[in-house]
C-alpha cells in the first residue's frame, strides 16, 4: 500500500499490482476521448492479453483508479514488431534502447483526480519489478497533446531522420529518474554506525556470537584477499557486502554439480563454458540402498537431488555467514580457484531492488576471477540479489546444508542480442551443443531450417539464436503448433490465456532450448524475445514419459530446455467417454478424440514472460506414493507463479505410476483418483526428486529421514502418506488335531508375523509386489501343480482370484479362504453383488470356504516355503496343500513404519494422531491418509481420513501448506480457537472399481463417511429410493440411490462390458432433475437400461469438466442481484423456510412465477448457451445460437 497526493485534496491510499482479466470493465470506464488520441482505439481484453506487462492501481475499496499497459514493441502499425531498433534510433537520446532494456507503453488511464500520482507510482513500480529496464518509451501520433499524467513522466525525443509512412513522436522516461543507481565504494569504519541497524533488522545472532563491534572489525581486517563495501544513498551507506577469494571448490564440488561451471576453476583458454552436460529428459532420481549416490539427472539447473544434509536455520545472515567458514578456504589441488565468495550481504529494504549495483564492483575487485558463488539457508526467500545469479544442483551426499548460487562475470554483460538464426551461425551452435546428447537432433532439425525453413511434415520451423560479443551463447528451434485443438481440449490451457484472443499461427511448440548456464539470468529475456521475433503469442513444451529405457530413441524425445523453471506445467483436463458410434456426424472432431500418447504440457504465453516464479527452497519431504500423497504433490507442483526446488519423495517403488497403475488393478481395487494417463499427463518426476526405499527412522532433532541403506534425507517440512497395507498374517499356532473351532481360539489383532517370510507367500502392496506375483503366474501356468490359496474377505481377494483365473490356471486350484467378518458389512454390501460373485466362482470351480482362521504353516516347521495351510472353522479344520499363499486380511500401519513414528515420539493411538490441520505432536510433522487418526479431544474416533476421498484429503493439506510459502495468501500458523474444535468437511465420492470373477466390471461409487449395513439404511426413514435396471444374471445391473433430496447418493454397477467411470463419477451429487426428470421417467417406464439412457447426447454435457463451475455460475446469479430486484430469490425462498414470510398455498408455482417475473430465467438460459457455445469442441451434438 502506497499513499499519493489527489489533485482534490486528501492522501488515498493504493495498491499497485498486475492486471488480471476481472479488471477489463472497469478499465474500460477509464477511457476518455484523450486516451483513444493518444494511444488509438483499445481493445482492453485483446491488449491484456498481449502485454508483457499490465499494472492496476485500485484504491482501498478495491476500485482499479488506474491503469498501464506495456509491451515490448511500438504500438505503431507501419513498424514491425520484430524489427523497430531502426525507427527508434532515428532519435536523439534512444542509442542505448535495447530490447533487454526497453518497453513501450501501450495504454495508460487512470481517474483525473489522482493521474499524475498514481502515473508516478505505476513507472517507480514497473521499474523496481524489472531490474534490466531503463527506458520506457511512448509514441503518439503527432501533433497529438500529451494528458498531463502522462507528460510528468515522459521527455520528448528529437528525432534526427524521418522514416517514411511513420507520423509518430516519441517520448522516453528514465530509470535513473525513479529507482537511481547505487553508489558503491569501499567500506570504511564510519560506517559501522549506518550499517549496524540494517543488520540488527533482519538479526541479533550476529551481535551475540561475534561481539558488538563484528561489523568494525570485519572492515578492519580488509586485505588482498578479503574486501568490504557498502551502497550509500545521501552519503549514509544503505547496504553493505563482505567478499573472499578464498573458495574451498574442492569441497563445493563434491557437494554440487558445479560442470557447468567448469568446476569454478579456470577453464581452457578462459572461454565461457558451454551448455551444460545434462540429459534431454529429467528423470527420477532413484537414491536406493545399493547405490545411494547415485546422482540425479536433472530437466533443468534448478532441480537437484533429496540427498541434502540436515540443518537448523536460525536466520539469513548467521547461516550466511556461518556457511561461507565452510567455503572459504583454499583449494586442495587440481587447477586454480576461479572464484570468489559472498560472506555478508545486506541491504536496506527500500533498496533491495537495486542489489545487482553491487556485482560490478565486488567483480573488479578480482579481475583474475571469474566466478562469484554464495550460499543462503533453504528457509530463506529468493532476496534480489540472486536474480542474477543461478543455483547449483545439489548432490546425493552434500554436506552443506545451504543453497548455492553461482553468477559469472560475462553474465553482467548487457549485450544480449536474440535474432533469427543464419547459416553462417551453424559453426558457433555447434560449439554450444557439442556436450549434449541429441546435439544430432539439434543439428539436424538446424539443418532442414537453414534448407527450407520447413520441417518434414510442411509446419514452419524457425531457429533463433542469442548472442554476446559476436559468439553464440543460445539457440531455440520452434514450430507452430499444429496440434492446438488437441491441447485446448485435454490441457487447461485457458488458464492462463483468453484462447479466442489468440490466432491459430501465433501457438508455437518449443522444440529445442538451450542456452549457457552463465547467461541463465536472460532466460526470461529470451523466451520474450523469442515470441516478439517470431510473432508468436504462446509456446508450448511437451514431457513425454520414458517409453523406452533408451532415451535418444523415443520418438517423442525433445532435448533438454534450460528454460524448464520459467514455464508453467498445465493442468490435463478430465475427458468426456464418448459413445462415438451413436453419435455419427455429431460427435467431437478427430483433432479432439484422437488417441495420442500422453505427455505433461508446460507453456509460457507473453504476460508470463515478465512475471517472475516465488522460489521456494525449503525441504519438504513425502513419504509414501498414496493417492493422498500423489496430490499433495500435484497440488503444489502446479502452482503456476510458485517453484518448488526441494521437493522429495520416499517410496517404496519410486514413483512409478504410470507403469503400475494397470498391473496393480490385476490384484487390487482402483479408486480412480489417478490413472496410467494422469501420471503420464503430471509428470511429476520432473518436478520431484524420488528416494527409492522404505522410511525406517525419523530424527526429529537433527530433522531427518532414515531410508533403508542407511540414506539419510532431510527435511523442514514432513509430510507422512503411507497409509496401511497388508502385513504377513500371523497363524494363530492351534494344532488342528485338537479339533477346536474359532469359539475356542483367542485371536490378537495386534500380533505380528516376526520370523523369515516365506519365498511363496504373496503380500502385494506396491508395484513390485504384483509385478513378483504376475512373473509368478506366468510360470505357475506353464506348469499347473498345487494349491493356490488366497486368503482374506476383502474385494481385493476377489479380484486376485479373477486374475488367476483369467491367466487359464484351472479353478480347481484356487481356493479363497476367507476369515470371519469384523462387522456383518461384508466387501460388496450388496446381496444382489455377493450372489453373483460366488456364482461366478462357482462356475470357475474355485473352491470357497468362510469363516476360517490361519492356525498354521507347515504344522509349525516353517522354514523356507509353505507346504501346507492349516485354519480353524466353525466346525471342522481345513488343512490344504499350498503352492502360493496369497494374503489379503487386513490392512495396518507397516511395522517400520510404526517403529520409526514410534521411536520419533510421534503420538500414535492404534494410527498416527493427528489435528483438524494435519499436524501431529510436532509442529514440522504432518500426515495424511488411512494412517491417521483424529486426535481423541474431538471425540470422533469413528471418522478418519479413510472415511474420505484420498485425492481431497491430499489438496486440503497442501491448500494448508501453501498458506506457509504463498505471499499472496496469509500466513496461517493455526486455526482459530473455536474452528481447531472441528473437524474438516470433505465432499468428493469414494470410489472404488475392479474386475470381478466372471469377468463382471464392478463400480461403486459412494457418499463419504462411515459405512452402515444396507438393511439398516434403508430402514431408516430418510433412506431415499432406489432406481435400479438390469440384472446380475444378465450382466447389466445399474443402481442408483437418491437420497431423501432426490441427489444421486450412490451408484453400483455390475457390467460384463468396461464402464465409463469419469463419466459416472459426475453423476454423484446431482439433482435426478438434472439427469433429464429421471424419476418421473423410470416411473413411467420410459428408462429399461441406465447403461443406454446415460450414453444419450443430452447428458454428456454433465460429463464435461467444467459442468461445476457452470453450476456455480448459475448459483450466483440466484444469490445476486444481477436481475436487478430488491432482494435475490435465495433470500426469498430462505424466508419462506424460516417462515418470516407468507405465500399462497402453492409456494412452488408462486416461486417459479416470481422466478421468471424477475428475469433470473434469461440469465440463466444466456449463461447455458455461452456455456455451451464456448465448449463446443467438447459438445458439438448441441446447438447454439448462430449455428445455424
Amino acid at each position: 500500500m502506497t499513499t499519493i497526493y489527489a489533485a482534490g485534496g486528501g492522501n488515498p491510499v493504493i495498491n499497485v499490482r498486475r492486471s488480471e482479466s476481472r479488471d477489463a470493465p472497469q478499465i474500460m470506464k477509464l477511457l476518455t476521448p484523450s486516451t483513444t488520441a493518444m494511444f488509438g482505439r483499445i481493445n482492453v481484453i485483446y491488449l491484456l492479453e498481449r502485454a508483457n506487462l499490465s499494472v492496476t492501481v485500485e484504491n482501498e475499496k478495491n476500485e482499479v483508479i488506474a491503469h498501464a499497459a506495456f509491451l515490448d514493441y511500438p504500438n505503431i502499425e507501419a513498424v514491425e514488431q520484430n524489427n523497430w531498433e531502426p525507427w527508434l534510433h532515428t532519435y536523439g537520446p534512444s542509442s542505448k534502447c535495447t530490447p533487454l532494456n526497453t518497453l513501450f507503453m501501450h495504454l495508460l488511464v487512470a481517474k483525473p483526480e489522482v493521474a499524475v500520482g498514481c502515473a508516478k507510482e505505476i513507472v517507480r513500480t514497473v521499474f523496481g519489478a524489472i531490474r534490466e529496464l531503463h527506458f520506457i518509451i511512448l509514441a503518439v501520433r503527432k501533433k497529438v497533446a500529451l494528458d498531463p499524467a502522462v507528460s510528468v513522466l515522459f521527455a520528448p525525443m528529437p528525432q534526427y531522420r524521418r522514416v517514411d509512412g511513420v507520423h509518430y513522436s516519441a517520448f522516453i522516461c528514465y530509470r535513473k529518474d525513479y529507482v537511481p543507481v547505487l553508489h558503491i565504494r569501499k567500506a570504511r569504519i564510519e560506517d559501522h554506525d549506518d550499517v549496524t541497524p540494517i543488520f540488527n533488522e533482519q538479526t541479533d545472532t550476529l551481535r551475540y556470537v561475534y561481539g558488538e563491534y563484528f561489523l568494525a572489525e570485519l572492515i578492519e581486517a580488509q586485505d588482498e584477499t578479503t574486501h568490504a563495501a557498502v551502497c550509500e544513498v545521501n552519503k549514509a551507506a544503505v547496504g553493505f557486502i563482505s567478499v573472499c577469494s578464498e573458495v574451498n571448490v574442492d569441497l563445493l564440488n563434491e557437494c554440487f554439480d558445479l560442470r557447468p561451471f567448469h568446476g569454478l576453476r579456470k577453464a581452457p583458454d578462459d572461454q565461457p563454458s558451454p551448455a551444460a552436460q545434462q540429459p534431454e529428459e529429467k528423470t527420477t532420481s532413484s537414491s536406493d540402498s545399493k547405490d545411494n549416490a547415485h546422482r540425479k539427472k536433472e530437466v533443468s539447473d534448478n532441480v537437484e537431488n533429496a540427498e541434502l544434509s540436515a540443518g537448523n536455520v536460525e536466520d539469513q545472515t548467521t547461516e550466511e555467514a556461518e556457511s561461507n567458514k565452510a567455503i572459504t578456504s583454499s583449494s586442495q589441488g587440481g587447477k586454480p580457484s576461479n572464484a570468489f565468495c559472498i560472506q555478508l550481504f545486506c541491504i536496506d529494504e527500500k533498496y533491495e531492488t537495486r542489489s545487482q549495483d553491487f556485482l560490478p564492483y565486488i567483480f573488479n575487485l578480482y579481475p583474475d576471477k571469474d566466478f562469484c558463488v554464495i550460499t543462503v539457508p533453504h528457509l530463506i526467500p529468493e532476496f534480489p540479489l540472486l536474480k542474477d545469479f543461478t543455483r547449483a544442483v545439489p548432490y546425493c551426499k552434500t554436506t552443506i546444508s545451504h543453497e548455492l548460487y553461482v553468477t559469472h562475470r560475462k553474465g553482467l554483460l548487457k549485450s544480449f542480442v536474440v535474432r533469427l538464426a543464419t547459416n553462417s551461425d551453424t559453426p558457433g551452435i555447434k560449439r554450444l551443443v557439442k556436450t549434449l546428447n541429441l546435439q544430432l537432433s539439434i543439428l539436424s532439425t538446424l539443418n532442414i531450417y537453414n534448407q527450407s525453413r520447413r520441417d518434414s511434415d510442411g509446419t514452419p520451423i524457425q531457429a533463433i539464436v542469442a548472442e554476446v560479443l559476436q559468439e553464440i551463447v543460445g539457440i531455440a528451434i520452434i514450430r507452430n503448433e499444429e496440434n492446438i485443438e488437441y491441447i485446448r481440449s485435454h490441457y487447461d490451457i485457458e488458464n492462463f490465456i483468453y484462447f479466442n484472443q489468440h490466432q491459430r499461427e501465433e501457438h508455437g511448440h518449443l522444440y529445442h532450448f538451450v542456452l549457457n548456464p552463465i547467461f541463465h539470468q536472460h532466460t526470461r529475456h529470451f523466451l520474450k524475445e523469442i515470441l516478439r521475433i517470431t510473432f508468436k503469442s504462446c509456446l508450448y513444451y511437451p514431457v513425454y514419459p520414458n517409453l523406452v529405457d533408451n532415451k535418444r530413441s523415443n520418438p517423442h524425445a525433445h532435448s533438454l530446455t534450460s528454460a524448464f523453471n520459467y514455464l508453467v506445467p498445465v493442468h490435463r483436463r478430465r475427458q468426456i467417454i464418448y459413445p462415438l458410434e451413436q453419435l455419427g456426424i455429431n460427435a467431437p472432431s478427430k483433432r479432439v478424440t484422437q488417441e495420442k500418447p500422453k505427455y505433461a504440457l508446460n507453456h509460457i504465453n507473453r504476460k508470463l514472460t515478465l512475471e517472475p516464479k516465488v522460489a521456494i527452497n525449503a525441504r519438504i519431504v513425502v513419504v509414501g506414493a498414496s493417492d493422498a500423497g500423489i496430490s499433495f504433490l500435484e497440488t503444489l507442483v502446479f502452482c503456476p507463479h510458485l517453484r518448488f526446488n526441494n521437493i522429495t519423495l520416499i517410496s517404496t517403488s519410486g514413483l512409478r505410476g504410470h507403469q503400475s497403475s494397470s498391473i496393480r488393478r490385476k490384484f487390487k481395487a482402483s479408486s480412480y483418483c489417478y490413472s496410467h494417463d494422469d501420471y503420464a499427463q503430471m509428470s511429476l518426476q520432473t518436478w520431484v526428486n524420488v528416494v527409492t526405499g522404505k522410511m525406517i527412522g525419523i530424527n526429529r532433532a537433527a530433522k531427518y529421514v532414515l531410508v533403508t541403506g542407511d540414506t539419510k534425507v532431510p527435511y523442514e517440512h514432513l509430510i507422512l502418506c503411507t497409509g496401511q497395507q497388508y502385513q504377513v498374517p500371523c497363524p494363530t499356532g492351534v494344532d488342528i488335531r485338537e479339533m477346536l473351532t474359532n469359539e475356542n481360539v483367542t485371536v490378537n489383532p495386534d500380533q505380528q508375523f516376526m520370523g523369515n517370510v516365506p519365498s511363496n507367500l504373496f503380500i502385494l502392496n506396491s508395484y513390485d509386489d504384483c509385478e513378483n506375483a504376475l512373473r509368478w503366474l506366468r510360470k505357475y501356468k506353464t506348469r499347473a501343480k498345487g494349491n493356490i490359496i488366497v486368503y482374506g474377505n476383502t474385494i481385493d481377494a476377489y479380484i486376485t482370484v479373477n486374475t488367476i483365473v483369467s491367466f487359464g490356471i484351472d479353478g480347481s486350484f484356487v481356493h479363497l479362504v476367507k476369515p470371519p467378518l469384523n462387522s456383518n458389512i461384508s466387501c460388496f454390501n450388496n446381496s444382489a453383488i455377493e450372489t453373483a460373485v460366488e456364482e461366478a466362482l462357482r462356475n470357475a470351480k474355485v473352491s470357497v470356504y468362510s469363516n476360517c482362521l490361519l492356525a498354521q504353516w507347515n504344522d509349525g516347521n516353517l522354514h523356507n516355503r509353505i507346504i501346507h495351510s492349516t485354519f480353524t472353522t466353525d466346525s471342522q479344520p481345513l488343512s490344504l496343500k499350498c503352492s502360493a499363499f496369497f494374503n489379503f486380511d487386513k490392512k495396518k500401519v507397516d511395522l517400520d513404519a510404526f517403529k520409526a513414528i514410534n521411536k520419533a515420539c510421534l503420538v500414535f493411538d492404534g494410527k498416527l494422531v493427528i489435528d483438524s490441520t494435519f499436524h501431529t505432536n510436532d509442529i514440522t510433522i504432518r500426515a495424511a491418509g488411512s494412517l491417521t487418526k483424529y486426535s481423541r479431544r474431538y471425540h470422533a474416533d469413528q471418522w478418519s481420513h479413510a472415511n474420505f476421498n484420498s485425492k481431497e484429503v491430499g489438496f486440503q493439506l497442501a491448500a494448508l501448506m501453501l498458506h506457509l510459502f504463498d505471499p499472496t495468501l496469509e500466513q496461517v500458523t493455526k486455526p482459530p480457537a473455536e474452528l481447531d474444535k472441528l473437524l474438516p468437511t470433505y465432499t468428493g465420492s469414494k470410489v472404488k472399481g475392479c474386475v470381478l470373477p466372471g469377468g463382471y466390471h464392478y463400480l461403486h461409487i459412494a457418499k463419504p463417511g462411515t459405512v452402515s449395513c444396507l438393511h439398516v439404511q434403508k430402514s431408516r426413514p430418510e433412506y431415499g429410493r432406489d432406481i435400479i435396471t438390469g440384472s446380475v444374471n444378465t450382466g447389466n445391473y445399474f443402481e442408483i440411490h437418491l437420497n431423501q433430496y432426490s441427489m444421486v447418493e450412490s451408484i453400483i454397477c455390475l457390467s460384463l462390458t468396461p464402464l465409463p467411470v469419469s463419466n459416472y463419477i459426475c453423476l454423484y451429487g446431482q439433482h435426478e432433475r438434472l439427469l433429464n426428470n429421471l424419476c418421473s421417467r423410470f416411473d413411467e417406464g420410459l428408462i429399461s437400461d441406465l447403461y443406454s439412457y446415460l450414453k444419450e447426447p443430452w447428458c454428456l454435457c454433465i460429463y464435461h469438466d467444467r459442468f461445476m463451475d457452470f453450476k456455480q455460475e448459475v448459483r450466483q446469479i440466484v444469490e445476486s442481484n444481477k436481475a436487478n430486484v430488491d432482494e435475490p430469490i435465495e433470500e426469498l425462498i430462505r424466508q419462506i423456510a424460516d417462515g418470516e414470510l407468507l405465500m399462497p398455498e402453492n409456494t412452488k408455482t408462486s416461486l417459479e412465477q416470481q422466478f421468471g417475473k424477475d428475469g433470473y430465467q434469461k440469465l440463466i438460459e444466456r449463461s447455458l448457451l455461452n456455456y455451451l457455445s464456448y465448449n463446443r469442441y467438447h459438445l458439438p451434438m448441441f446447438s447454439w445460437p448462430g449455428i445455424v
